[in-house]
């Protein structure tokens, strides 16, 4: 008798973006294809600790109930390593979903992490989970990295955005890759609104919501102006948030593609999410929708993949 395949996920990096593995993991489920292996990076190590436990459902609720004033309410803010601390988002994540060791969960779990002193690959397999995913999303500059068995440890994506290499590694016959920001790079700037016509992204608004936090400015220097938050009067800049996740962005897209090229997925899933800022944590239906979107368009080679093994 023909072995059954052990079919492997691995979920990429890209903040809120994230949430469309919910709808990924959702969409596969109901066609019957469930990985028993699930590897993640950043955000994809959040869903996919989640995930592993059996939990997605309860998760994907949680999510489609956000508001961005809860969002904030998970934000400690701090000014070492990070503009957010990620103690308060870590312990609400212990309680609500995940808090036990690698060894309990019902389906293999691994995500991604970076040395930063070192600028090694760390595959977290062992020990606590949450701590694991605690490390794997501490995305420079927003989140405050943290030491792990004498390492400092940041997020995944900026030496493996979609870890397929730890899903092969971890015993997948075959991989499923989602990678969340294939169509992200230059879409804000095509779709940026004139000067002096008044528009903003999301991460505009989240950029003064942070740093109204610690009352300063973009530059940290100087209490905020209120005229300065006007969209007129930054309207030739964008904003601090902006730039990081068009730079954070590219830097994905491209290690995605390199590292993707020498170890492929079996099949590569793209969900459309350009429209997501980095900090839309808020708009988890619309991230959830577009991961299902996305298994539809990709169900085909999906089924190929499996009819070959």
């Amino acid at each position: 008798m023909k072995r059954p395949h052990r079919i492997g996920i691995a979920l990429g990096s890209g903040s809120a973006r994230g949430w469309a593995h919910i709808g990924v993991l959702r969409a596969l489920a109901r066609e019957g294809i469930e990985p028993t292996i699930i590897s993640g990076c950043s955000i994809g190590a959040f869903v996919g600790a989640v995930a592993a436990a059996g939990d997605v459902e309860k998760l994907a609720v949680w999510v489609e109930s956000l508001g961005w004033q809860r969002v904030v309410g998970l934000m400690d803010m701090g000014l070492r390593g990070g503009l957010i601390k990620g103690d308060r988002l870590i312990s609400f994540f212990e309680r609500q979903f995940v808090d036990r060791d690698f060894t309990a969960l019902p389906h293999q779990f691994g995500c991604v992490a970076t040395d930063l002193h070192s600028g090694h690959e760390i595959w977290l397999r062992e020990g606590s989970v949450s701590a694991a995913v605690r490390a794997s999303i501490a995305l420079p500059g927003l989140i405050a990295p943290v030491w792990q068995d004498g390492r400092l440890l940041v997020d995944g994506a900026l030496v493996n955005p979609v870890p397929v290499s730890l899903a092969r590694a971890m015993g997948a016959d075959l991989v499923i890759a989602v990678e969340l920001n294939s169509d992200v790079v230059g879409w804000a700037w095509r779709n940026r609104p004139p000067a002096g016509q008044g528009g903003t992204n999301g991460d505009a608004h989240w950029s003064r919501k942070l740093l109204s936090r610690f009352g300063r400015n973009g530059n940290g220097s100087a209490p905020l102006n209120p005229a300065a938050t006007d969209e007129t009067a930054v309207a030739e800049l964008p904003s601090m948030l902006s730039v990081m996740q068009d730079s954070i962005s590219i830097m994905s897209v491209r290690i995605a593609r390199s590292r993707m090229a020498g170890e492929p997925a079996d099949v590569l899933i793209s969900p459309r999410l350009a429209q997501l800022g980095l900090m839309d944590y808020h708009r988890g239906a619309e991230a959830i929708a577009e991961g299902e979107a996305a298994v539809e368009v990709a169900l085909p080679a999906i089924r190929r993949a499996l009819e070959q093994r």
